[in-house]
């Protein structure tokens, strides 16, 4: 048995992140990982998705590469050639990782680890123990009640991320951020894709703007989408499936994939018996991530926070902060960026309308068109800048839909969390020609004087 400061069960992006830090604030830490270093964001979640993202880019561009004046003919998609290039870049990140833990003198444990004390978790029939306990165990992609996947027909994001092939039609039974991802990649990628939805809207947590501009650029690209009305079965055929809501509408296609959200990873890892207030397999902490239980912290999926890698990275920095005495400040997770990698992108960070308005705020709303911005010209692409701001305040929001608008969440969340009003950002001067001058642009029309906009 040894002794450290930190014991880390899991080596995702809250598990390592913490390692990191707090081996270079000075503590002694071993970090358990059963799968491989970097978790589900490196290995089948944010990394692998955005490769084939950029794959299904490519194709779209050469279809489209005569409205550029470029002569080029699209051929067809090479899964092997796609997944080649795709695991080429996980490779390489891992590596990159793998050297960072060896570098820090991390003690790095591969096998399942269980917690089996309050300050001890077992793993290969080994015990270490440590003054506090980190669980970052992660997540794992859900289904439904009743609904067997198989992994051929019917999947779940970590299966299709291996296709080797591309299937010619393609049902997405979910459409939040992983399925809409899903749907633009195989859309791109030449499929018939349909999304099965039961809420009102797709990305039904972004700003309803945000949902509606997807939803219409969705169908320009000719994925379609069946919205609020919940799945009911599925049943297998000779040449797929069949799938049918509770409303009686049935769908066909080749496969199905299952992408109703995610879970955490924490049953059967000793939790409950350390006395771990958990709430649907989630652990509940509070705003420094410490549990009920005195030395035990979590961080990341396994915890009901936003389900994304930076802020499972964030979470494992603020435990190792707070361990190492140095009382960082809490996390606002309404301050975290938000994006969803389909084409076009949709992003955001702040509240939406609905939320600010729940808030009590007397909201001021501005929303900026991309097709005044010189550089979503050039792209051709099409979408919008939305502000939400408090009458004479702060922007309260920002919320944004087209190609490459991730990109514009630095400046975007910096505006945010720095509690900056119209006023602020408008003198601001933004590179010519660039997609964020749209920001600086939406910004001018909220303090009364716009350019390249109506008002």
């Amino acid at each position: 048995m040894a002794d450290f400061d930190l014991v880390i069960l899991g080596g995702g992006s809250g598990g390592y992140a913490c390692a990191l830090r707090a081996s270079q604030l000075g503590l002694k830490v071993v970090l358990i990982e059963k799968d491989k270093l970097g978790g589900t964001c490196l290995h089948r979640g944010c990394i692998p998705t955005k490769a084939l993202l950029h794959a299904g880019e490519i194709a779209d561009n050469t279809r489209h590469a005569s409205e550029f004046g470029v002569k080029a003919d699209f051929h067809a998609i090479d899964m092997a050639g796609v997944n080649s290039y795709k695991d080429g870049v996980i490779s390489k990140l891992h590596k990159g990782l793998q050297g960072l833990v060896k570098s820090r003198n991390v003690t790095y444990v591969e096998g399942a680890g269980k917690l089996v004390s309050k300050n001890t978790v077992e793993v290969n029939g080994e015990r270490y123990t440590g003054k506090n306990v980190v669980l970052a165990t992660g997540s794992h992609a859900k289904s439904l009640p009743g609904l067997e996947l198989d992994g051929t027909r019917v999947m779940t994001s970590d299966h299709a991320m291996h296709l080797n092939y591309v299937p010619k039609s393609v049902i997405v039974l979910g459409g939040g951020v992983i399925g809409c991802e899903f749907a633009s990649v195989w859309k791109s990628f030449g499929s018939e894709v349909t999304i099965i939805e039961a809420l009102p809207h797709l990305i039904a947590l972004e700003d309803e703007s945000s949902s509606k501009q997807l939803e219409r650029a969705f169908r320009k690209r000719g994925i379609n989408f069946e919205l609020g009305t919940k799945f009911k079965s599925v049943a297998k055929t000779n040449s797929g499936v069949t799938v049918t809501l509770e409303d009686g509408k049935t769908f066909n296609a080749e496969l199905l994939l299952v992408a109703v959200g995610r879970g955490p990873v924490s049953a059967n890892l000793g939790y409950e018996e350390q006395g771990i207030k958990m709430d649907r397999g989630y652990i509940i902490v509070d705003d420094k991530c410490r549990t009920n239980v005195p030395g035990i912290w979590a961080v990341g999926d396994l915890i009901p926070t936003l389900q994304l890698a930076h802020v499972g990275f964030a979470e494992g920095i603020l435990v190792a902060e707070e361990i190492a005495g140095l009382n960082p400040r809490a996390i606002n997770y309404d301050g975290v960026p938000r994006v969803t990698y389909s084409e076009p992108e949709v992003a955001s960070v702040g509240l939406t309308t609905a939320a600010a308005k729940a808030k009590g705020f007397d909201v001021v709303e501005l929303n900026y068109d991309l097709a005044g911005n010189g550089k979503a010209q050039i792209l051709k692409t099409a979408g919008s800048i939305k502000l939400v701001s408090a009458k004479n305040g702060p922007v309260l929001g920002i919320h944004m839909v087209g190609s490459r608008v991730g990109e514009l969440l630095a400046e975007a969340q910096l505006i945010f969390n720095w509690q900056a009003d119209a006023f602020d950002v408008a003198p601001l001067i933004h590179a010519h020609p660039t997609l964020s001058e749209a920001m600086g642009e939406a910004h001018l029309a909220l303090a009364g004087k716009p350019l390249h906009a109506h008002g």
